[in-house]
């Protein structure tokens, strides 16, 4: 996760795991798993930000394989972290 939250969103100045689209990681062995949600269905940047989590994770030691599923659970505001809250309402997004 941590890895995870140095990728921003490219639409709102919030990393994705405070924007709350992570929605589960799971490691076996080699293979890390992500699921991801959008915000919405016609997402512009889902391939731009599946390929981000690929890119981030893969040259981290002991990862072999990537896999990014997207999930569709519903996105809302309560999703967002309370950092990530804070970073909308500084940029006056809200």
């Amino acid at each position: 996760m941590d890895a995870l939250r140095e990728i921003d969103d490219p639409e709102v100045p919030v990393g994705i795991v405070d924007l709350g689209l992570i929605r589960n990681v799971r490691v076996e062995g080699g293979l890390v798993t992500v699921e991801i949600a959008f915000t919405s269905l016609g997402c512009p940047c889902r391939e731009l930000l599946m390929e981000s989590v690929r890119e981030r994770l893969l040259p981290l030691p002991g990862v072999e394989e990537v896999r990014v599923e997207e999930v569709f659970h519903r996105w809302s505001a309560a999703d967002i972290s309370s950092t990530g809250l804070r970073v909308l309402r500084a940029h006056g997004i809200t």
